[in-house]
């Protein structure tokens, strides 16, 4: 049998890692996220072809308000 006042703390041990992993893969995922979108900043979007179009569905909200 087990002594009482042995406690086994690899379950803890195991669950702080898991965390510690979780938190550091969202750090690195934030960071590059941001220097992604520092990059992408820089560069100037293409004119789209398409875009707003007033259509029966949108003059109807309109002339609702």
């Amino acid at each position: 049998m087990k002594d009482n006042n042995e406690v086994n703390t690899s379950r803890r041990d195991l669950l702080k890692g898991l965390t510690t992993a979780a938190v550091a893969g969202a750090v690195v995922a934030g960071t590059s996220k941001v220097a992604t979108a520092a990059e992408t900043a820089e560069i100037k979007p293409d004119v789209k072809k398409t875009g707003y179009r007033e259509t029966q569905h949108v003059r109807d909200y309109y002339d609702s308000l």
